[in-house]
């Protein structure tokens, strides 16, 4: 393989690492078989472990590299045989970071977000702060959790503040770490007084958390394309988040989603998606719609997913006219413009974690 070679390197983090946890590889196999199926009409360099030879010989266009070492170790060693790439990794230990940095310290033209957009949007306290002013937010401050317990005293302090705005409404916050998916431990403290030192079992010291007013409501995200400067949405979505003994937990979700707050909502997405620079490709917010009728903003920005979400499994099933892999790729290689993108959906689906397994199902 040289420079001059034409294909795409694809990969997906998981089935190109080797993770054998049940619960993170079939989420994982329903993106990356998603994307395989949407790029068919391109010359595929398909990087995935050793385990999936048989499943990545059925595609006639792709190539498949097998290893058996971490993905982010191998593109340190390989990344600059290629000239673009489309990926999908999660912000897991800043990975959808690493692995774009080094896509692009070796000139490789990625069809994802930028390195720089990456970071903004892993991290929900620079995402906050670069949207303040911009789209409704939950308020959201950062902490650090120090060995010596000064977190709680910070916290405490934080919610009294809150709390002295509107005494008689109980305050209920919600933790989050600054950089995490998929709600992944994610607490929510009813009770100011349940705030206990035993949170730096799930925080450990030295992590940072951001520390939200937990907003009552529905659910929901939004997902894009983008080229870089101007964003379209293709589909609200409903997503199923179970909170249970004061934790949250991503289950799943269902699209399109029809809710009277859809324009909102995809308003608010766009606007944040084309303040952000260098999010481009495909591009997930997750979003809330207030339950509380009387407050002044009915849909609230949670964070931006400047990656593949689960989403686009189900989207790939009912996406006509042009694939959304396909449109992306053509979009960023400015083949087509932005208001050229021709996709729509035909029927409704649903996706949800069942024990170890991610079920998708066509509903209509």
């Amino acid at each position: 393989m040289t420079k001059e070679n034409d294909s795409i390197l694809v990969f997906e983090y998981f089935t190109a690492s080797g993770e054998k946890d049940k619960r993170i590889i079939t989420e994982a196999e329903a993106l990356i078989f998603s994307l395989l199926d949407d790029l068919k009409e391109f010359n595929v360099d398909l990087v995935i472990n050793k385990s999936y030879e048989i499943a990545a010989s059925k595609y006639e266009n792709v190539n498949p590299i097998l290893i058996d070492i971490d993905i982010v170790d191998w593109l340190a060693d390989n990344a600059a045989n290629f000239n673009r790439a489309i990926f999908i990794a999660a912000e897991n230990d800043n990975n959808l970071y690493k692995i774009t940095k080094i896509l692009e310290e070796n000139n490789v033209d990625t069809y994802n977000s930028s390195a720089e957009a990456c970071l903004i949007a892993s991290d929900k306290s620079l995402t906050y702060e670069k949207l303040s002013g911009i789209v409704p937010q939950p308020r959201t401050f950062r902490f650090k959790i120090d060995p010596k317990g000064y977190w709680k005293r910070a916290i405490e302090n934080l919610h009294e503040k809150w709390q002295a705005e509107d005494p008689l409404t109980p305050l209920k916050l919600i933790i989050k770490p600054l950089i995490g998916v998929d709600s992944e431990n994610i607490v929510v403290i009813e009770n100011i007084e349940d705030l206990t030192l035993d949170l730096d079992k799930i925080f450990t010291p030295g992590s940072r958390v951001v520390v939200q007013e937990y907003i009552e409501g529905e659910d929901i995200s939004v997902s894009l394309i983008s080229d870089g400067k101007k964003a379209i949405p293709l589909s609200l979505n409903k997503q199923f988040v179970e909170v249970k003994n004061d934790n949250a937990e991503y289950l799943g979700g269902k699209l399109p989603y029809e809710s009277k707050y859809k324009d909102e909502a995809f308003e608010i997405a766009v606007k944040a998606v084309e303040a952000i620079d260098g999010l481009k490709g495909f591009v997930g917010v997750d979003m809330l719609i207030n339950a509380d009728e009387k407050d002044v903003y009915s849909v609230y920005l949670l964070e931006i997913n400047s990656r593949f979400t689960t989403p686009y499994v189900g989207l790939a099933k009912i996406a006509y006219h042009d694939s959304i892999g396909k449109t992306v790729v053509d979009l960023i290689d400015s083949k087509i413009s932005i208001d050229d993108v021709d996709i729509y959906l035909d029927g409704e689906v649903e996706f949800k974690k069942v024990r170890d397994f991610l079920e998708i199902r066509r509903t209509v």
